[in-house]
C-alpha cells in the first residue's frame, strides 16, 4: 500500500503524476488494474451517483463510505472534500482525521462555493490549517479557483489572486496547490515560478500532459472527465443499439475482465 510520504514523492515537477479520478469502487479498481499507482475521487461523480448536487456540501457520508471501500480494497486514494463539507474548520479537520485513519493518502479542498464564488480566504485558510493539524500525515492539496469561477477580472488579476491564495494555504499547512482551468502556457509558467509547492492542473487544460510537464507541473488530475466520458459512452451505445449501427468500441472489457474485479 502506498504511504502518504510515497504519494508526496510522486509529485515531481517536470514529471507529473497523472491522477485519474474514480466515482465508485469499480472505477477505482479498473484504474488501479490499468497501472495507476493511486486514484483520486471526483466530487461530481460521487454526488451524481448519490442523486445529490455537486459542490453543495451534501455528500460527506457518501465520500466517507467510498473512501472506506477503496482503502479496504487496498487501493491508494486521495479524496475530494469539495469545500470541506462544513464551514466549521473543526468539523473539517475531524472529517479529514477519519480519512487518515482509513489509510487515505491525501485530500483535496477547494475555495469556492456552490454558487461559484470564491470564499473568504481567511475561512479557507482556517480549513486548511485544521486539516493539517488534525490529519498531519495526509498530502493536503489546496485548490484555488480564480480561473475556475465566472467573473470579469482579467487573467493577470486572476493569476495574482491565485498566487496570493496559494501563499496563504501553504502557510496554513498545504502540501500542494491545485489551480483548475484552461490556462495558457505563460500563465502556467508563472504559477510554477511563483508558487513554492507542487502545482496540480486539470486535464484537459488546453495543453497535453507532456506540454504541462515541460512547464514544470507536478500533478495532472482528470477531475470529472472520466465520469463524464463514461456517461457519454453509455448514451452513445444505447442510441446506436436502437439504430442498429452499434459496434463495441475498441478496448471495451469483456464480462470476465469486469467480473474479475469483484
Amino acid at each position: 500500500m502506498l504511504t502518504p510520504a510515497e504519494f508526496e514523492r510522486l509529485h515531481r515537477p517536470g514529471d507529473p503524476l497523472l491522477l485519474p479520478n474514480a466515482w465508485d469502487l469499480a472505477s477505482a479498481r479498473w484504474l488501479r488494474a490499468a497501472g495507476h499507482p493511486v486514484v483520486g475521487t471526483t466530487s461530481l461523480g460521487v454526488a451524481v451517483a448519490a442523486g445529490k448536487p455537486d459542490g453543495a456540501g451534501e455528500t460527506a457520508a457518501e465520500t466517507l463510505d467510498l473512501a472506506r471501500r477503496i482503502t479496504a480494497a487496498g487501493i491508494p486514494v486521495t479524496v475530494d472534500l469539495e469545500a470541506g463539507f462544513s464551514d466549521d474548520p473543526v468539523e473539517v479537520g475531524a472529517f479529514a482525521a477519519q480519512l487518515e485513519q482509513l489509510g487515505v493518502v491525501g485530500v483535496n479542498i477547494e475555495d469556492s462555493d456552490a454558487a461559484g464564488r470564491l470564499v473568504d480566504v481567511a475561512l479557507a485558510s482556517a480549513k486548511v490549517a485544521a486539516i493539517a493539524a488534525a490529519a498531519p500525515g495526509l498530502y493536503l492539496n489546496a485548490r484555488t479557483d480564480p480561473f475556475w469561477i465566472a467573473g470579469a477580472t482579467d487573467a493577470a488579476a486572476r493569476r495574482r489572486e491565485a498566487i496570493a491564495r496559494a501563499e496563504r494555504y501553504l502557510a496554513a499547512g498545504a502540501s500542494g496547490i491545485f489551480v483548475p482551468g484552461a490556462l495558457p502556457a505563460e500563465t502556467i509558467a508563472a504559477l510554477v515560478r511563483d508558487i513554492p509547492a507542487p502545482l496540480n492542473l486539470l486535464a484537459p487544460a488546453g495543453l497535453t500532459v507532456p506540454e504541462l510537464a515541460s512547464l514544470g507541473v507536478a500533478r495532472v488530475s482528470t477531475g470529472s472527465l472520466l465520469f463524464r466520458i463514461a456517461l457519454g459512452a453509455i448514451g452513445s451505445a444505447a442510441r446506436e443499439l436502437r439504430a442498429g449501427t452499434f459496434t463495441a468500441p475498441s478496448g471495451t472489457p469483456s464480462y470476465e475482465e469486469v467480473a474479475s474485479l469483484g
